[in-house]
């Protein structure tokens, strides 16, 4: 019988130690000088009418046009109820690294502490392959960085900011990047006029209790 030689992510202490650790970051208490900012990112297909009516009643035609792919990269602080969303023609390091760029301009604070999945292009050397050094020295050294686990996207409460901006803004039809952006500003402006915030409650210790079939098996 072939030996297995990897650990499923269902039982890696590795993940639980990961799941763990965003959660513990999760319950800090608000800290102007390390403030908690979560990113994540999502794709967007854009989708032109094929007979648009100006002045019409909205009606859905079933036939379109597609007008491409764009990448949108949104940052939120839940504890204070505010969001960025960034957007761009695509989903290279360069753009995470600029996106970074703009989220460590926190003039006030010593560290940002930054939530995201583990990507390859989500990393300080992404930072290197677009600054010059002393520039992305700069940045990396201002951030703390913790990974969400594989399959553990749900601890990101940026996805839970994205689920939102699906629901409330990206439901219908956007024809280019031009307008998706705009839409998307007046929704970031809509929810920060409306006080909107992420009210997570789920903790390390529910974690052990409703998440133990994650936890490796321990002999006594």
């Amino acid at each position: 019988m072939k030996e297995q030689w990897c650990i499923p992510p269902e039982t890696s202490a590795e993940v639980v130690w990961q799941m763990e650790d965003v959660l513990d970051v999760s319950q800090r208490p608000a800290d102007p000088a390390r403030p908690v900012i979560c990113l994540d990112e999502t794709s967007r297909q854009l989708l032109a009418e094929v007979r648009p009516a100006p002045g019409q009643p909205a009606r859905h035609d079933p036939e379109y046009v597609r007008g491409g792919v764009v990448n949108l990269f949104l940052v939120t602080e839940p504890l204070r109820g505010w969001r960025q969303v960034r957007v761009s023609s695509q989903r290279t390091r360069v753009d995470w690294a600029h996106c970074v760029r703009e989220v460590v301009h926190y003039p006030d604070a010593e560290r940002i502490v930054l939530v995201m999945d583990n990507l390859n292009t989500h990393s300080p050397a992404s930072l290197y392959a677009t600054f010059p050094p002393a520039e992305a020295r700069r940045i990396a050294d201002r951030l703390e960085i913790h990974h969400t686990p594989r399959q553990g996207s749900w601890l990101n409460m940026a996805e839970i900011e994205l689920r939102v901006l699906q629901r409330q803004c990206l439901d219908r039809r956007l024809a280019d990047q031009s307008t998706l952006a705009r839409e998307v500003a007046a929704w970031v402006d809509a929810r920060h006029v409306a006080g909107s915030a992420i009210a997570w409650r789920f903790t390390t210790a529910d974690a052990r209790i409703k998440r133990k079939r994650l936890y490796p098996a321990i002999d006594a």
